[in-house]
């Protein structure tokens, strides 16, 4: 089975009001879900930047409501995830939904929506998208400033509730200052800086750090993040996981797609069902073990809410 940690469709279903039943306009509908190896998605609630700042919070809620009222309640095969023992007793017949937060924006700077989150079911919170708010400042923010006070309070409150922070989007400054206070770090849609030169990547440094203080990555599929252009093959996918492995990454390593997060495509790897080509390429050079831990082992593991 597989885990991916890091997909759009909460948006794109807001957005566009499409089904997300068979909607020909996803990548990842239900579908193609059920004809695919995805044992559990995780599903982010993205603010658009566009939307205003008193609009935000409730746009998140809207999207919440999307994930219970059409991804869990109208499928009797998929169950809603809220920590390691709903991973582990999920059945054969059964797919696993994770609800995700991508940018603290939606809450400004209220700590009670995030809490808010957290109890409606957010189990991976990333502080930032690419622009800076309150807690943080984001990776395209040109002042690339670190955690704010209130961004330390969201990720102490975080450790407490046993929640991911999830370090994908956020500056350079703010991930050293997040590593140094986080009992949760990982990265769900990231990949290696020293392959494909994006601000969006991870550096060897910041990979030996998530490596050292057993995180977890997730390889994601923008072709931006594996090659720099707008379009890349399937098959360019593979160094970047052979090169996180080689730095010792084995035991911290997953997928993290962001489908419906980029209209550019990877050749080969369009759409969830498409998954089965790249574990085959990469069963080539990887042990069953490595797979293992590579496609669902590291991501259970690591969840850092067990009960």
């Amino acid at each position: 089975m597989i885990i991916d940690a890091h997909c759009d469709v909460l948006w794109k279903l807001w957005e566009k009001k499409v089904d997300f039943y068979d909607s020909e306009a996803l990548r990842f509908n239900y579908l193609k879900w059920k004809q695919s190896d995805v044992k559990v998605q995780c599903f982010a609630i993205f603010v658009p930047e566009e939307i205003t700042e008193e609009a935000q919070f409730s746009v998140a809620l809207e999207m919440v409501s999307i994930f219970f009222e059409q991804i869990i309640e109208p499928y009797d095969d998929v169950r809603f995830v809220a920590n390691r023992q709903d991973l582990m007793k999920l059945q054969p017949e059964e797919k696993g939904a994770i609800l995700t937060l991508e940018g603290c924006h939606a809450i400004g700077s209220d700590i009670n929506k995030l809490k808010t989150l957290i109890r409606l079911g957010v189990r991976i919170v990333g502080l930032t998208w690419n622009q800076a708010n309150s807690v943080c400042d984001g990776i395209e923010e040109e002042r690339g400033a670190g955690l704010s006070s209130f961004g330390r309070k969201v990720v102490e409150y975080l450790n407490q509730e046993q929640i991911w922070t999830d370090l994908s989007h956020i500056s350079y400054q703010g991930f050293w200052d997040v590593l140094s206070i986080c009992d949760y770090p990982m990265a769900s849609h990231s990949n290696v800086y020293h392959l494909s030169p994006h601000k969006r990547n991870l550096d060897d440094t910041q990979l030996k750090a998530l490596i050292d203080c057993n995180s977890w990555i997730g390889i994601t599929f923008v072709p931006e993040f594996i090659n720099g252009n707008h379009h890349a093959f399937m098959q360019e996918i593979v160094p970047h996981v052979e090169y996180i492995i080689a730095m010792g990454g084995e035991n911290v390593i997953g997928f993290g797609s962001d489908f419906e997060g980029t209209d550019d495509l990877v050749t080969g790897l369009a759409e969830v069902t498409d998954y089965k080509f790249l574990i085959n390429e990469l069963c080539h050079s990887q042990t069953k073990e490595t797979m293992q831990k590579l496609m669902c082992k590291n991501f259970v593991d690591k969840f850092p809410r067990q009960r």
